[in-house]
């Protein structure tokens, strides 16, 4: 595959289309359907068509497994850290009114943190994944 100029070229165009959509769904996602969930797998998508287009050593150079790994655990503390913060600003956990004065802003400011924590942790685990099961098929 990697020899197709018409693949290559495509890619290029599709790719950063891909990633302007998933941050829009990313940071969107309060205000409509769609989220950290969404974002994440949209964002994986495009570096899995760079893997598949331009091939594995290089989407690795780029998404090393520790980086992976720590954006995945960047994530996961993402989302506990605001409950956590929400906790020691005198609210339950994970009651977003008590991070800013106002409580509407509270709500908007821990919904767009924890979308980004979500999206941090799915895109990392999905590529934790596909790189994974792709270096099992490669090196049978």
């Amino acid at each position: 595959m990697q020899d197709n100029l018409i693949l290559r070229v495509m890619a290029k165009v599709l790719i950063p289309v891909i990633l302007i959509y998933a941050f829009y769904v990313q940071f969107h996602g309060d205000f409509s359907p769609g989220g950290g969930f969404q974002a994440g797998v949209i964002f994986s998508t495009a570096i899995l068509l760079y893997a598949l287009v331009f091939g594995m050593d290089r989407a690795a150079d780029v998404m090393t497994d520790k980086l992976l790994i720590a954006l995945s655990a960047g994530g996961l503390l993402l989302y506990a850290g605001t409950g956590v913060v929400s906790m020691l600003l005198g609210g339950e956990y994970l009651n977003y009114s008590a991070l800013a004065s106002n409580p509407l802003t509270g709500q908007h400011i821990g919904i767009i943190v924890i979308e980004l924590g979500v999206g941090l942790t799915v895109a990392s685990t999905m590529l934790l994944i596909f790189f994974s099961f792709a270096r099992r098929v490669v090196s049978r």
